[in-house]
């Protein structure tokens, strides 16, 4: 199966039913496949065949969608980019991907043309000089499908140059059919959808899984907090799919509405992309009266777990339990599995697991053992309810220090349950005594200071001595990705090159003052 022919069957079903409403204009599903089919005959005439890739470049914008499905529709492979990715970063996604074709507007364009003027081969299509056919006498064959490469999605290259995930039509439509399954989907669904088109969250989840129910989805070109409140009580909507960041601005903004919007057709609040800590899991709920259901996934895999759509079993910390049709194992450093409750490397197996890295068959082939993918996540099973999946960290992330493992997870949620502390991330900083010495980068609360020494106390408090940060650096804001993950190999950099020097690009997260106590020092550049 074809996954945009999957889509185009679900536009038969609901014919004049709104499929997508974005800022105040309706597409019905009829109207919707009908754009659909009249971008993939123009992309058939642009001389595009099964296999070239697409790379789009475009803002959050319906022609989006239009432009992804079709390149499906015609066998070709997507590359959705960022719409902030820099010329640099451009050329090569461009470059490793061979891209036949690059969708993208004038503006950003006239940023791009010198950077990948020799890329002789490429094709250039701007959104504002489009070119549609009128009508469309016949639908797209959908030839390809199965486990045919459908896209190649582009990890965020924290340990390295970017990884394309080759992602097939088989790998798409299993995990959209296990969400469906898992949070009972249903076209009377009204999905508020508020998340970049670019990431698979946005993508792959969210529009994705509503396009398959035959649902609604009202689309904001930007995250607003006041006006997602606004939304969900006019509209009736019945799902919100968001990440911890978001979350943050929505509770933050309900301290400060006049009326507390009526939630009452809402049906589930979903979080992913990064961890959610269990202070905003708590406090959503206690504003509320709605208990944020956590789910697990990768772009290497979709969803790999999700809590239960019955919100008396959803928990804070925990990611839940594996989808249908996905099988999980723990296992330690040797790849043999772990007993139920220790911690390990989560193995992922399924029909929802990438086909490999793109152009990479080394790094593929370090990537899978068995058949198995190895996630690089670190988690642990709960033999007291039924297997229940939690995770502490990634691999690359554990922290050795004096021979005992310390998994950062753990410390960060005992920071932030100090009220004084906003958010908080721990890492390991090379230490000739131990190894590796634990420390900590915390954003307090506006209007609030604290000495670090109270917050060292406050770990031991909870913690063994060997978890506690032996040094507490202050910043104005962690560094994050455009889904809001945390980018820890950013902030090593930024804490290891303050020790040595002042730079511009960090001066405004990190301000130094000579530490003064040997077991609990602060650190600030200015």
């Amino acid at each position: 199966m074809n996954l945009a022919r999957l889509i185009s069957e679900s536009a038969a079903k609901y014919g004049d039913k709104p499929a997508i409403i974005f800022e105040e204009k309706t597409w019905t599903y009829q109207e919707f496949d009908l754009q659909v089919q009249r971008y993939a005959l123009m992309l058939d005439r642009l001389g595009l065949k099964q296999g070239d890739r697409v790379a789009v470049q475009l803002p959050k914008c319906i022609e989006f969608l239009f432009f992804h499905f079709a390149i499906l529709s015609i066998g070709a492979i997507a590359l959705p980019l960022n719409p902030d990715y820099r010329p640099e970063e451009i050329v090569y996604f461009l470059t490793d991907s061979s891209s036949s074709l690059f969708v993208t507007t004038s503006d950003r364009f006239a940023k791009v043309q010198t950077t990948i003027q020799h890329l002789s081969d490429l094709q250039i299509l701007l959104l504002e000089k489009l070119s549609l056919p009128e009508s469309v006498t016949s639908s797209p064959e959908y030839t390809l499908g199965g486990d045919e490469i459908a896209m190649i999605c582009y990890t965020s290259g924290t340990t390295g140059r970017c990884k394309g995930a080759a992602i097939s039509h088989r790998n798409l439509i299993a995990n959209t059919k296990a969400l469906h399954q898992a949070w009972q989907w249903s076209d009377r669904d009204v999905l508020l959808h508020v998340l970049p088109l670019f990431h698979v969250h946005g993508l792959n989840v969210a529009t994705l899984g509503c396009l398959y129910a035959g649902a609604t989805m009202i689309m904001h070109e930007k995250f607003e907090p006041r006006r997602v409140w606004k939304t969900l009580e006019l509209e009736k909507c019945t799902l919100f799919m968001g990440v911890p960041t978001i979350y943050q601005r929505l509770i933050n903004e309900w301290k400060n509405l006049e009326h507390k919007p009526d939630l009452s057709k809402m049906r589930v609040f979903i979080s992913g992309s990064a961890p959610l800590s269990d202070r905003q899991f708590y406090q959503f709920e206690n504003l509320t009266n709605f208990r944020i259901l956590e789910r697990y996934g990768m772009t290497e895999t979709g969803m790999n777990a999700s809590n239960h759509i019955d919100s008396a079993h959803r928990k804070a910390k925990s990611v839940g339990f594996p989808l249908a049709g996905v099988e999980v194992r723990i296992v330690d450093r040797h790849g043999d599995d772990v007993a139920i409750a220790e911690v390990g490397e989560v193995w992922i197996r399924g029909e929802n697991v990438f086909q490999g890295y793109w152009g990479m068959p080394d790094k593929t082939a370090e990537a899978f053992v068995n058949g198995w993918f190895r996630t690089g996540d670190l988690g642990f099973q709960d033999r007291e309810d039924g297997g229940r999946l939690y995770l502490v960290g990634r691999a690359k992330e554990l922290i050795i220090t004096g021979g005992f493992n310390v998994y950062p997870k753990e410390i960060e949620n005992v920071l932030e349950s100090h009220e004084a502390i906003k958010e908080s991330a721990v890492i390991g900083l090379p230490d000739e005594d131990f190894g590796e010495k634990v420390v900590a980068a915390i954003a307090l609360k506006e209007e609030i200071s604290i000495a670090p020494e109270v917050l060292i106390e406050h770990c031991k408090s909870r913690l063994a001595s060997y978890k506690c940060p032996k040094q507490i650096f202050f910043v104005a804001e962690l560094p994050r990705n455009a889904m809001g993950k945390l980018q820890k190999n950013i902030l090593a950099q930024q804490i290891l090159l303050s020790r040595t020097a002042v730079l511009p690009s960090i001066a405004n997260s990190l301000e130094y003052t000579t530490p003064n106590q040997p077991n609990a020092t602060t650190d600030h550049i200015s």
